[in-house]
């Protein structure tokens, strides 16, 4: 029993350092898509903690599984996995979008930003007047498999949310 939680616990920091949280980017982002709404008369979105981990569960899930889509690796549509971590009982309205990007030569908040304003369904999330918070997560992962090739990338998932 102890040998299998050592193993267990090992097996987890190893997959910690091959992925990490890129807490100074995904606040740079942040601030580039609120200077962009605001540039475009919309108003700023507010920081959920709860989008924060919807999002961060997506982006790590994506490099450690080698996939790049909205969906999440067990089939479920975006919305039901952002649901899970920002719930809409006691509301009689919720709604969310997701915007993703990646890179594998360093990625930067602008360049997130000129990726996502190029494609109009991303755009459209960046300036929803419905919106209200968001949750943002850029993590790194060196090595990543499946459709990153085994390079070092960087993911950024933006979770848009309104409950009210």
């Amino acid at each position: 029993m102890l040998v299998a939680l050592v193993s267990l616990v090992g097996s987890a920091l190893a997959s910690s350092r091959s992925a990490t949280s890129l807490q100074p980017l995904s606040h740079q982002v942040l601030v580039s898509v609120n200077r962009f709404r605001v540039a475009h008369g919309r108003g700023v979105l507010h920081e959920s903690e709860a989008l924060d981990r919807a999002a961060l569960r997506h982006s790590l899930e994506m490099g450690r599984l080698g996939y790049f889509s909205h969906n999440s690796a067990d089939g479920r549509q975006f919305w039901q996995r952002i649901r899970h971590f920002y719930p809409a009982h006691g509301y009689s309205y919720w709604a969310a979008g997701e915007n993703l990007v990646w890179a594998s030569s360093g990625l930067s908040a602008s360049g997130a930003m000129t990726m996502w304003s190029s494609d109009a369904p991303h755009l459209a999330n960046l300036l929803s007047r419905q919106w209200r918070q968001i949750g943002i997560s850029a993590v790194g992962v060196t090595r990543a498999p499946g459709v990153y090739g085994h390079r070092r990338v960087t993911i950024i998932t933006a979770d848009f949310g309104v409950r009210r």
